[in-house]
């Protein structure tokens, strides 16, 4: 089975397996675990932020930075197809109490000036415009990347009107290594994150660890975040073993996001080539997703006829979407092609 359904099908490598199986533990609820407090500071360093929190998924780390910048009854701008809105199970209203107002804007990204315009009056009857949120890449609209200009100038309209400001990062270092190559990656990553109050980063898409994502940002916040990280059962044991998984990914992975990006551009080729499919946007990094209502079949029927034939994908309706990741290689993208041909015809 040709599995590209998502980063997250990733399995982790021998080599992590071994560093997962030698990882010296502790019990984390107390912070006594050396290898998640050593995956947290090298993070943290990394990326020039105080402080990190190790957490079983990145939609946890999401919710909790809503949590621990709002109160019941705010609003939170974000973009109308963010994973925060779309795919985290209405957790800001469960969580946190908050509404979410949202902009618009290709590929995910939005201005300056529309910040402003989103913004809550003040007064009694309104909602008081606490946090603005950002994805990047922004899974929904292709993996898109923000540019520097592009975060630069939501910046200054957060920070004049006094507001916070987190980043959905699960996918960063994809974002990172597109802007400044594998070389650049950390760098990049670095000054992409700079300004925002608090980030998540995922391990387990393209990095390929099989568990944990981290929350970042100054010590006050990320102290609080472990609070709601015990309150809603986030808190583990001995953890130490699935964080050297994300600790040997962050050391070693981050080359493989160069090659996924190269797999994907391989793969937008081929279909684009074949008739009745559009690229739906074109790749940026690592998501392709594709046009298919130029070939009359439903989604349904797209997605059940691949995978009778051993290719998985996901997407919904005339959308269908397509992910290279570690454990695809460029015989599985060639193969995957023929398959795709085939179903098409």
């Amino acid at each position: 089975m040709i599995d590209l359904y998502s980063d997250t099908k990733t399995k982790p490598t021998a080599a992590m397996r071994a560093a997962m199986a030698a990882a010296e533990v502790g019990d984390d609820h107390f912070g006594e675990d050396p290898t998640v407090q050593a995956l947290q500071d090298f993070l943290a360093e990394k990326l020039g932020k105080e402080a990190a929190l190790f957490l079983p998924s990145a939609t946890m780390a999401n919710q909790i930075a809503l949590k621990v910048h709002t109160q019941p009854g705010d609003s939170v701008i974000c973009h109308e197809l963010c994973h925060i809105r779309l795919f985290e199970g209405g957790t800001p209203a469960v969580l946190s109490g908050v509404m979410l107002d949202v902009v618009t804007g290709e590929r995910g990204v939005f201005t300056g000036d529309q910040v402003r315009a989103a913004i809550r009056p003040s007064g009694p009857y309104f909602p008081p415009t606490r946090l603005v949120c950002v994805e990047n890449t922004h899974n929904f609209c292709g993996g898109a990347v923000w540019t520097m200009a592009e975060l630069d100038d939501v910046v200054v309209a957060v920070r004049e009107a006094g507001l916070k400001l987190h980043l959905d990062g699960s996918r960063l270092f994809n974002a990172a290594v597109t802007l400044g190559g594998v070389e650049g990656a950390w760098a990049m990553a670095q000054r992409l994150v700079r300004d925002f109050d608090t980030v998540t980063v995922c391990l387990t898409k393209g990095l390929g660890a099989p568990i944990g994502a981290l929350l970042l940002g100054t010590k006050e916040p990320i102290e609080v975040a472990r609070r709601w990280k015990h309150a809603i059962g986030g808190a583990m044991r001995q953890s130490g073993i699935v964080a050297a998984g994300g600790l040997y990914a962050l050391q070693h992975h981050l080359p493989q996001l160069a090659l996924d990006h190269e797999n994907a551009q391989i793969l937008a080729q081929g279909l684009a080539e074949i008739p009745g499919l559009k690229l739906s946007p074109w790749p940026e990094t690592n998501l392709v997703f594709v046009d298919i209502a130029g070939t009359g079949l439903s989604g349904d029927a797209f997605k059940a006829r691949l995978k009778a034939q051993g290719v998985v994908c996901s997407g919904s309706g005339s959308r269908p979407r397509f992910v290279t990741h570690l454990g695809v290689g460029r015989a599985e993208i060639s193969e995957a092609l023929t398959v795709i041909r085939a179903v098409c015809s």
